[in-house]
């Protein structure tokens, strides 16, 4: 109970300092281009850290150290897949993405594909827009459920009343502030989870091996007494089974080369080419650190309680933090595994709002409201209102079914049109098209046929929406525009 109520102190004190700093960021918000993409004028550190804690948010803290501690070494691979992809889009995208968005003058992330194949521009913003906002309708939804169901597990309230809870937080600075207060409130989130990331298994590996009464005493021996599944990088699986679950860890890869919206906003809004290479270099370290450490804690866990020991393997962190910390350093580490959760939700709930605002509605002749920085407001305020209601009145099961293989279907499907656009001068706007939705399409029917076990969808669609797109380039000609 004394444990309960530090977190809970802290938790309303960080919280509430966030929200305030958020709104304060807010101020500084005079027009669209500021609500949607920060005026395209971030700072490359403000950039990077927020694309972090966007791209990794409870993944980092809950999922990643769950997932070494349930699997072991066969972790490993998600690991070096997302590792890969993280780099590579940092490296070889990053500061593309920012000249073309600096070029073409954009708001949002369809807008770059849409200007960047003008031919088809109007067709590109409806079909990519609605896919996107129909679908995060559900992922920022799944947010408000895994903050109801965390403040349920830690303070055993009402999991719908914890959802609500999460909303208050989010939506007064994310409506206010837009793109720009989620940025900034992402910055406090990425230095709360780096430092949880670095200190927690430097002190884990130390209190592990001077503790007598607990499964192992290094990570090592942990991994070894916890049986062949856990001691190998195979999953203690041989043939295609296991040459399927390493490539089910390697397929994180290809969601992050463009494909995912909320990151790519990121590279986008960054200032200027000098910035970007400042952005890359702390982006990259932060991953690498962050990725050790998340694997380290899932380790450690296994040490402390053994693989039995812990009823829900995604809680191994916050049990192992209770366990190496003083109750009041713990807590401020465990609030920022609750607030990294946050930093998805606010940013998948503003590039829901951008696109719908600025893509559909700004095209339509028929919007009430002439101030798009006002609508962008109104818009963000219905949109979360909305899916609030989608989590309060859905099945969690199936959202969060829905929400696992977004990475897959939006990742994967996006990344090839982000690749082919950049790098591919022939690609034209009617193959991003066919591109776009015969990896939706493809994604879709691959989950319903229950293929998912054979082979990642993150993997399938990534190669039937490239094999679409290459032979929609070549076979397809481009539509020709008018000119005066």
């Amino acid at each position: 109970m004394e444990h309960r109520l530090q977190i809970l102190i802290v938790m309303i004190t960080y919280l509430g300092l966030l929200i305030m700093w958020g709104i304060y960021q807010g101020r500084k918000v005079k027009n669209d281009s500021d609500y949607a993409i920060a005026g395209r004028k971030l700072p490359g550190w403000a950039a990077a850290l927020s694309e972090r804690a966007t791209g990794e948010s409870s993944w980092a803290l809950l999922g990643l150290p769950g997932f070494a501690y349930a699997s072991g070494l066969a972790s490993i691979w998600t690991a070096i897949g997302c590792l890969a992809g993280i780099i590579t889009a940092w490296w070889g995208l990053a500061w593309r993405l920012r000249d073309e968005a600096e070029h073409f003058q954009i708001n949002t992330f369809t807008q770059y594909i849409a200007k960047k194949h003008p031919e088809m521009g109007k067709w590109i913003r409806i079909i990519a827009s609605s896919t996107l906002v129909f679908i995060f309708f559900f992922y920022v939804g799944a947010q408000f459920l895994g903050g109801g169901k965390t403040l349920h597990t830690m303070f055993e309230i009402d999991p719908k009343i914890g959802m609500l809870v999460t909303a208050l937080i989010i939506i007064p600075y994310t409506v206010y502030g837009g793109f720009r207060s989620v940025v900034y409130t992402d910055v406090i989130q990425a230095i709360v989870m780096i430092i949880a990331l670095i200190i927690g298994p430097i002190i884990g590996i130390i209190t592990i091996a001077t503790s007598p009464d607990i499964f192992a005493n290094s990570i090592p021996a942990a991994l070894s007494k916890a049986g062949a599944g856990h001691n190998s990088l195979s999953g203690a699986v041989s043939g295609f089974a296991a040459g399927t679950m390493i490539m089910g860890g390697l397929s994180w890869f290809f969601g992050y080369l463009g494909g995912m919206p909320q990151l790519s906003m990121r590279f986008m809004a960054i200032s200027d080419s000098d910035q970007a290479k400042k952005a890359r270099n702390i982006g990259i370290v932060w991953t690498i650190f962050a990725y050790i450490g998340a694997l380290s804690i899932g380790w450690i866990g296994l040490a402390l309680f053994g693989p039995q020991g812990l009823a829900d393997q995604e809680y191994v962190m916050p049990a192992v933090m209770m366990e190496i910390f003083p109750p009041a350093i713990a807590s401020i580490l465990i609030t920022g595994a609750i607030a990294a959760m946050i930093s998805t939700a606010d940013s998948l709930l503003i590039l829901s709002a951008s696109e719908l605002s600025e893509n559909l509605l700004d095209n339509s002749k028929s919007s009430p409201i002439k101030n798009k920085l006002n609508r962008s407001r109104l818009v963000t305020a219905i949109l979360a209102v909305v899916a609030l209601a989608v989590a309060y009145f859905s099945s969690s099961n199936l959202i969060f079914e829905l929400v696992g293989y977004v990475w897959a279907g939006v990742g994967s499907t996006f990344s090839i049109v982000i690749m082919y656009s950049l790098f591919w001068k022939k690609y034209h706007g009617r193959a991003a098209i066919i591109t776009i939705l015969a990896g939706i399409v493809s994604w879709v029917i691959w989950i319903a046929a229950g293929l998912e076990n054979i082979i990642s969808s993150r993997i399938s669609v990534f190669i039937i929406a490239g094999l679409a797109g290459f032979l929609a380039t070549l076979f397809i000609p481009k539509k020709e525009v008018k000119t005066l």
